[in-house]
């Protein structure tokens, strides 16, 4: 397959969550990697600075590869689970060569009355012995117990984002993780005592006594299925579980189980989504892909409105774009008003883009970076500056090096001409309804 014939598969691929594989003209798997575009990754691997922003090492792996393949999934989540379920089946030679196994993340759930769910480095795993920790009746090493784990799921080669996945499951299904079981602080003479995570919802009960080593079990093998990538079959099991709760009357398990369900068929992975644009910046080529615009609008502070655009290799995309009604900016802090609509739309799992463009200079720049910051996403923006009869007269904050510059410039100017356009428009329309009802 030619970069060509690369570049356009590439383009056909969907813009959502899931794993992509590199192939070798035997159809054996080179690479696996995650995305939360599918498009928008695997695109990346054909820019110009690919050896200086992914290494040489990926370098020789496109250039052995000859088709690719994907999965989609439905949530950042579930590809960072599938993919590191794929890596572990396949081992491909350029994912476990570019990293030492033992610097992977795993995910151990102990062997015990009332199990852990742990995150363990490769190292740990591979080590037998360690210093001793207190377990009540058992006496024996946190190392010890780690080494003979009931399930294991890994390697995760994203440690950052394993922790935040494992703050998302974690509130979806409470789990111990160090604190003492009941039954073990009472055979030592102590009085059970809630640990911090049980008093934040994060622990279901162990060190309190308030859960049964039946129904704890439940969660774990909730937790088990989802790691193992069993989503529909954990969601069929809460479901029966659910309905016969509900027909036993017992209504507060049953709406407990219905916020699972919820949650796991609306997962809320904007972290992960984050965190994979965390370091982005500018040492990437912005060339191509998606750049969003905003803009503000009002008349004397009334009917006070924002907007979102969105430009994708030189097309708009108009099904994309979005209106914000100012809530909490003062009328006419235009830069609050920026920060506001930021600060909501960052709140939405819509794909992040590779560039952001606002109306104006330092002013606008720094108040949708400052958010940027906020939110750890580190997406460039940069600023069009106008002249007295509201015409483009620079981009300030551009990179010297972001590949085809006058395509850039020419989507920036696009998007910003949109986001104009498209903010007077709603503007006008939330005035003449202001007028209406008055």
């Amino acid at each position: 397959m030619t970069l060509e014939e690369f570049k356009k598969k590439a383009k056909k691929m969907p813009d959502v969550p899931g794993v992509y594989f590199f192939l070798d003209k035997h159809k054996k798997i080179l690479y696996i990697g995650k995305a939360t575009s599918l498009r928008d990754r695997v695109r990346s691997y054909f820019a110009p600075d690919l050896a200086e922003s992914r290494g040489p090492w990926i370098v020789a792996m496109i250039e052995k590869a000859t088709s690719i393949d994907w999965r989609q999934t439905d949530s950042v989540l579930e590809a960072l689970i599938l993919e590191a379920n794929l890596i572990k089946n396949y081992k491909p030679k350029h994912n476990t060569d570019l990293k030492d196994d033992k610097s992977w993340n795993y995910v151990v759930i102990t062997k015990e009355d009332f199990p852990r769910v742990l995150l363990v480095r490769g190292k740990e795993l591979a080590q037998q012995q360690s210093a001793s920790v207190p377990l009540g009746s058992s006496q024996r090493s946190l190392q010890q117990i780690v080494a003979e784990p009931a399930k294991t799921f890994g390697p995760f080669p994203h440690g950052l984002q394993l922790k935040e996945a494992m703050r998302i499951i974690r509130k979806i299904f409470p789990y111990r993780d160090t604190c003492v079981p009941a039954p073990e602080m009472i055979a030592a003479g102590k009085k059970p005592k809630a640990c911090f995570n049980r008093h934040i919802g994060l622990c279901p009960g162990v060190c309190t006594g308030e859960i049964s080593k039946t129904e704890y079990r439940k969660i774990i093998r909730r937790i088990t299925l989802l790691f193992e990538g069993k989503k529909q079959t954990l969601l069929k099991s809460l479901e029966r579980d659910m309905h016969f709760a509900a027909r036993k009357e017992i209504f507060e398990e049953a709406a407990s189980l219905r916020k699972q369900i919820f949650a796991l068929q609306h997962i809320q992975d904007v972290s992960l989504i984050k965190d994979e644009y965390r370091y982005y910046g500018f040492t990437k080529s912005v060339s191509s892909g998606r750049i969003e615009a905003y803009d503000i609008a009002h008349l004397a502070g009334s009917a006070n409105v924002g907007v979102m655009t969105v430009v994708e290799d030189g097309m708009a995309q108009k099904s994309e774009y979005r209106k914000f009604r100012i809530r909490s900016a003062k009328a006419g802090d235009d830069a609050g008003a920026l920060r506001e609509i930021l600060s909501r739309r960052l709140g939405h799992e819509w794909p992040l883009p590779r560039l952001i463009a606002v109306d104006g200079a330092a002013a606008q720049i720094n108040a949708a970076q400052r958010v940027l910051k906020e939110y750890g996403v580190g997406i460039p923006v940069v600023g069009v500056v106008k002249d007295e009869k509201h015409r483009p007269r620079e981009i300030r904050g551009l990179p010297a090096r972001a590949g085809d510059r006058t395509q850039l410039e020419r989507d920036i100017l696009l998007a910003n001409a949109e986001a104009h356009r498209f903010a007077i428009t709603y503007h006008r329309k939330r005035s003449r309804r202001d007028l209406t009802i008055k």
